[in-house]
């Protein structure tokens, strides 16, 4: 696990992320004391189903009303 500072870890975030994508655990500090951490997740995203999704889609209904009508009729209704 390698180390880094603040200032470091704000100027090459990306670089970091990408290195954290790529299986590697970076700690990050602050005079000199370790205070977050950097770590690939422990479990990789599923890939999405295409064919799954788009028969879903498929099956729901339409739309019946604008969804800027359907936005505030709901928020309307809902009044506190």
């Amino acid at each position: 696990m390698s180390a880094v500072t603040i200032a470091e870890a704000k100027a090459h975030l990306s670089e970091l992320v990408e290195r954290a994508a790529g299986g590697e655990t970076v700690c990050v500090t602050r005079r000199g004391k370790a205070i977050a951490k950097i770590a690939p997740l422990d479990q990789p995203r599923k890939r999405v189903d295409v064919a799954a999704l788009r028969a879903l889609t498929e099956r729901m209904p339409l739309q019946t009303e604008p969804s800027s009508e359907f936005v505030r009729r709901m928020r309307d209704e809902d009044r506190y």
